[in-house]
């Protein structure tokens, strides 16, 4: 059997090798630049080391708003090269528009170009080299499953979706022996007494257990496992690999151990950080009502134009601790639309106007939200508030639903960066899912995440 490539790396060590060699490569291509051309505009030495870290700075700040690390896009070139052309662009227009701690503007607009390029050609060239090498097959991560069968597909199938440079190799079944082995679109069973030559023959990097109950586990190979461990072999939880790679909590694994399974982030109690979020709130939420008085008039015409009917509209929804408040939006869809009923939102649905899908579109339809978060009834990240008869009906069928009740909602949040629009009971489930990660990890770095990736969807209109 052909020895395959025991060399991986992790979702966070691929973020960070994009970010390094995307600053390491635009670097040493200036540095030449500057070195063997007339292009003196960027001079790197030991004077001006600042313009290169502001340089540096800017490219992953912008690289972070346009996409430019995320993995699935990373992967395909095609999807890449816009975010690159974004990313660059900005990064020029900015870092010329900022003189304090970047070079004085040059007399010849050719340097401009030469700057421009400079950044252009050696992202383009790093990420077609990240493409061919780092993202092929023979860096994947490969694994061997631990489970009871009825689970395997679905597992296999999470993770694949979760991280497609994260491969199965083959699965133990520890719910019954069997005699013949079994395949699972390629996925292999293997023998439980066969692991020690399933690990060292097939090179794999860790054992994933995805039990629903460890009973099952019979004793040879819970000892096996055991001497694995104490060598130092990695030996993972299946919802840890799950949530580490999906940003997401499966809630559909979750069994009666359920309390395993949500240690909720200590910032939930610690007073600094609550204390902390509400400033936060107050602050951003007068500075975006002072904005939104500066295009109101736009808006106000654009309604009467457009949605011909009155401009705002409450609706009742569900808060912290299952609390029922009044939340207000700009109306984007047409008047009486909801005469038959209450029925899911989505996308392309017809009540929406033209005018209301441009509101949805750019997220300017949430903003008279800010008087919820000023009020106190909603924070600027949190799971989105619900309808009280869409909270009854999905809580009857997606287990832990209420659980989201337990931090305030949100104008912006985990799920609403990460998932599509909630349409149906399958995609709140998802987003549910999303929204438990946040509550079980939330804190300044994950928050100042949702707000970057929150001015993405708004840059790139995917708000609906």
């Amino acid at each position: 059997m052909n020895k395959q490539s025991n060399i991986h790396f992790e979702i966070s060590e691929r973020k960070v090798l994009l970010r390094l060699f995307d600053v390491l490569f635009v670097g040493v291509t200036l540095y030449l630049f500057s070195s063997f051309t007339a292009f003196d505009y960027f001079t790197i030495d030991d004077t001006h080391w600042r313009w290169l870290l502001v340089l540096a700075l800017y490219i992953m700040g912008f690289g972070t708003v346009f996409e430019l690390y995320d993995l699935k896009k990373s992967s395909k070139i095609e999807s890449v090269t816009s975010a690159i052309l974004l990313t660059t662009s900005v990064t020029v227009l900015v870092y010329l528009l900022t003189p304090y701690y970047t070079p004085v503007l040059p007399e010849n607009r050719i340097q401009i170009l030469y700057f421009y390029l400079a950044i252009l050609l050696p992202l383009i060239i790093w990420r077609l080299a990240y493409i061919t090498f780092i993202a092929s097959p023979r860096f994947y991560k490969r694994a061997l499953l631990v489970g009871e069968i009825s689970s395997i597909q679905a597992i296999v199938l999470s993770l694949k979706l979760a991280d497609p440079n994260y491969q199965i190799i083959g699965f133990i079944n520890c719910e019954e022996e069997k005699e013949d082995q079994i395949k699972f679109n390629g996925i292999t069973e293997f023998k439980a007494n066969d692991i020690h030559e399933i690990i060292a023959e097939e090179n794999i990097s860790e054992i994933v257990v995805a039990s629903y109950n460890s009973e099952t586990i019979s004793s040879s190979l819970y000892v096996d496992l055991i001497t694995f461990l104490e060598r130092g072999y990695p030996i993972r939880e299946y919802s840890q690999v799950y949530e580490d790679m999906s940003y997401r909590v499966p809630v559909q694994f979750i069994g009666k151990d359920f309390y395993k399974y949500f240690p909720f982030s200590r910032n939930n109690k610690n007073k600094l950080y609550l204390a902390y979020r509400r400033t936060f709130d107050l602050i951003l939420s007068a500075f975006g009502i002072l904005c939104s008085i500066l295009i109101l008039p736009f808006i106000l015409i654009g309604n009467s134009i457009g949605n011909r009917g009155p401009l705002l509209y409450s609706q009742e929804r569900i808060g912290k601790n299952g609390k029922p408040f009044k939340i207000y939006k700009f109306r984007s869809m047409v008047i009486n639309a909801e005469s038959g009923g209450a029925v899911w939102a989505k996308k392309n649905d017809s009540r929406v106007t033209a005018f209301g899908r441009f509101l949805r579109s750019t997220r300017v339809d949430e903003l008279p939200q800010l008087i919820n978060i000023i009020k106190g009834d909603m924070s600027i990240i949190g799971p989105r508030p619900e309808r009280p008869i869409f909270v009854n009906e999905l809580a009857s069928v997606i287990p832990f639903y209420h659980t989201r009740h337990i931090v305030k909602p949100g104008l912006t949040g985990w799920a609403q960066v990460k998932a599509r629009y909630g349409s149906s009971v399958d995609d709140s489930l998802v987003k549910l899912e999303y929204d438990l990660y946040y509550i079980k990890h939330r804190g300044f770095l994950l928050d100042f995440n949702i707000i970057v990736k929150t001015l993405s969807t708004v840059i790139f209109l995917r708000g609906q």
